[in-house]
């Protein structure tokens, strides 16, 4: 009799040991389901970016805007990973078609003209109408090709993404504090790279390079980390959580595109408009 009792707390210990795990398994199987829940929840959101309204608000601008159209803005940096491909985007000149647009100006499309291609081909043969149902019905029932139908350019942008440099500032700090049977550490982390961009606004006729500019954009990360840790006899265990923020990096290439057009195009406009438009922003620095 004298040897049970001992023993008895030690088989609670060992019954209590599986009961927590399956409450800790159950608690982290619904948080799970609650983060799975809610991945279908974002709603489509216009793609803005800071001087989005700063070219709403030069679109209200009097004065004649010329026709521009947009060539290529290639990724220049040749920053490649080997399992996720390039790391910047590839649709800049996109972005400057619909910065442009945005901002009030006509746009001729010489990016993509596959279909425009396809459909001259049909029209030469005539084999192209805007009414096809009266195919075999009339004899002159297709497209005609009009001399100078196709609107053509004053000016055209073009350009490239040219520099990505990683890491260029970072900073962090840690640490850790023990109470009792439990840890608790912590970790917080920033750093810094940035993405430059060199464009260009070129006379279509005469081909001369009629302003260039340079931008360059910060973009800004940070991360924090917690973790606690616990023994005692009953149960033991360790939870860890964390969260970190950084802007898009192909949001700033599209933030650096729109402020490029702003600036390059402000001759048809007036740097006047552009210094009025500019607050609008979270960038000054007109």
């Amino acid at each position: 009799m004298s040897g049970a009792g001992p023993t008895e707390p030690r088989r609670q210990d060992a019954r209590s040991r599986p009961r927590a795990l399956l409450i800790g398994a159950a608690w982290l199987s619904l948080a799970a389901s609650a983060q799975a829940a809610d991945l279908a929840d974002a709603p489509v959101a216009r793609n803005d970016t800071a001087y989005t309204a700063a070219l709403a608000c030069v679109r209200n601008a009097p004065g004649q805007r010329p026709r521009i159209s947009v060539g290529r803005i290639s990724d220049l940096t040749g920053k490649v990973d080997l399992e996720t491909g390039a790391q910047l985007t590839q649709g800049a000149s996109l972005f400057a078609i619909t910065a442009l647009a945005r901002a009030g100006f006509p746009v001729v499309e010489r990016l993509d003209n596959s279909v425009s291609e396809i459909e001259l081909n049909y029209a030469r043969q005539k084999l192209l109408s805007d009414t096809p149902e009266r195919a075999g019905s009339s004899g002159d029932n297709y497209r005609r090709i009009l001399a100078g139908q196709i609107a053509g350019s004053r000016y055209f942008l073009v350009g490239g993404i040219t520099e990505l440099n990683e890491n260029i500032r970072s900073s962090g700090l840690s640490a850790q504090v023990g109470v009792g049977d439990f840890k608790l550490g912590g970790a917080g982390k920033s750093y810094v790279l940035n993405v430059g961009l060199d464009l260009r606004l070129v006379d279509t006729n005469s081909q001369e390079v009629v302003d260039t500019i340079a931008l360059q954009k910060q973009v800004i990360g940070k991360s924090l980390d917690l973790g606690l840790q616990g023994s005692g006899t009953v149960a033991n265990g360790q939870a860890s959580g964390g969260v970190s923020r950084m802007e898009p990096v192909q949001a700033a290439v599209r933030a650096l595109v729109e402020r490029g057009v702003l600036e390059l195009t402000a001759r048809f406009y007036g740097q006047d408009v552009l210094r009025a438009c500019l607050p609008a922003t979270a960038d000054r620095q007109s």
